[in-house]
């Protein structure tokens, strides 16, 4: 089963762990990914001062669900947690967690780099990130991302 939440607010990773392992014994392997702010740009020229992170109500949260329900179809997982952070973020806070339960850990380490690969390029967020000279600009499609994601792609 999954467990899914965009949200402003902060999350706790332990807090989280143990929500997601709460009465189990059956679990032998926890993958965790999170993701957070940082205050720079690949080839950018100025600094990252925060990061605004939009998205489209009832429609991000389904495209995650069809996300987590692609892993949980790949691998044998026991429990799946997704939060994703909305609206503006400084540098060093958290945006993204991602945590898979298995009996095994590579079925766990596999699940979660799936899950954020493909969250990065298939769910709908707008990322806008704010620079300290009081620019900003929207941040496109990587094509590093897009590689990452398509070593999932099952033929």
């Amino acid at each position: 089963m999954a467990h899914i939440k965009v949200q402003t607010e902060d999350f706790d990773v332990g807090a989280e762990i143990a929500a997601l392992t709460a009465g189990r014994t059956d679990i032998g392997g926890i993958g965790c990914f999170v993701g957070t702010v940082r205050d720079n740009v690949k080839g950018a020229a100025q600094a990252v001062a925060g990061m605004t992170l939009e998205h489209y109500p009832g429609m991000t949260e389904r495209a995650i669900a069809r996300i987590t329900d692609e892993a949980m179809h790949r691998w044998p997982l026991l429990g799946c947690t997704v939060i994703h952070r909305i609206g503006a973020l400084r540098p060093g806070e958290n945006i993204v967690l991602v945590l898979t339960a298995s009996a095994h850990r590579q079925a766990a380490l596999d699940a979660t780099g799936f899950l954020i690969d493909w969250l990065k390029t298939k769910a709908p967020f707008w990322k806008r990130e704010d620079f300290t000279t009081g620019d900003g600009a929207w941040v496109d499609a990587r094509e590093e991302d897009d590689a990452a994601a398509s070593r999932w792609m099952t033929t």
